[in-house]
């Protein structure tokens, strides 16, 4: 079962959504002004979630969670706030001044703060190689499943887009196909999944013991960055008009 969860904002009639991938993600990102939705890691589910709703229903649009690395300089627990995001040879722009205010908010994070693109993909990247391959083709410092099914959402709506995203597997690590799959639709761990992947050796347990350790630093550096973001995830009240969605 998908989660969606809407806080109603203090300071006016409309939240910003954060558009996540894992539950872990989406239960950090919620809070007053926020509202949150999920799609397990799908962005085919995703998009049909976002169309399911009866209208945008928030001000803005921000894509917050994990990421894969593709700029080599990151390691993980390294924070990109995403300048634009690129899929399909076509590239969204965040917007400028949410841009700037979530740099500024983020300041004092004892992480590396990145501004750049980001890349969204249909399915995860999994090898050094690919990621290479990747970041040769966009320029982008990160990759993930969500980012750009949100700025479509933004776009089509005429919404601010932006994105914080925080290294988790950096450029030169594989990640496991099998674990990388062991998701349920609401983006809880699938542990069974992750047990039948070692029992069947598709997956080592040195490499999980990696991504733990890497999964481990991006979670605890997201949960920084959202305290330090506050309200409504830091994103300004641009004052731009929304359509009703009563």
């Amino acid at each position: 079962m998908i989660v969606v969860e809407d806080t109603t904002a203090p300071n006016g009639p409309h939240p910003v959504l954060a558009v996540t991938g894992l539950a872990r993600e989406a239960r950090l990102a919620a809070g007053p002004g926020v509202a949150t939705v999920g799609a397990g890691g799908n962005p085919e589910r995703l998009r049909d979630l976002l169309r399911g709703r009866a209208g945008p229903g928030c001000r803005a649009v921000m894509s917050i969670g994990i990421a894969g690395g593709l700029d080599p300089e990151l390691v993980p627990g390294d924070v990109v706030v995403a300048t634009g995001v690129s899929a399909g040879g076509m590239r969204h722009p965040a917007h400028d001044r949410v841009v700037a205010a979530l740099a500024r908010r983020l300041a004092d994070a004892p992480a590396r703060i990145v501004l750049a693109d980001v890349v969204g993909v249909e399915a995860a990247v999994l090898s050094p190689h690919a990621k290479a391959r990747l970041r040769s083709e966009t320029g982008a410092a990160a990759v993930d499943m969500e980012s750009h099914v949100a700025a479509a959402f933004a776009e089509a709506h005429g919404l601010p887009f932006c994105a914080v995203r925080v290294v988790c597997d950096p450029a030169d690590r594989a990640l496991p196909a099998a674990i990388a799959k062991a998701l349920k639709p609401d983006g809880e761990p699938d542990i069974l999944a992750v047990l039948s992947a070692l029992a069947r050796r598709s997956a080592s347990v040195g490499g999980l013991v990696r991504l733990a350790r890497d999964s481990s630093a991006a979670f605890a550096s997201l949960g920084r960055c959202r305290a330090l973001l506050g309200v409504g995830l830091g994103v300004p009240d641009l004052g731009e008009l929304l359509r009703d969605v009563a």
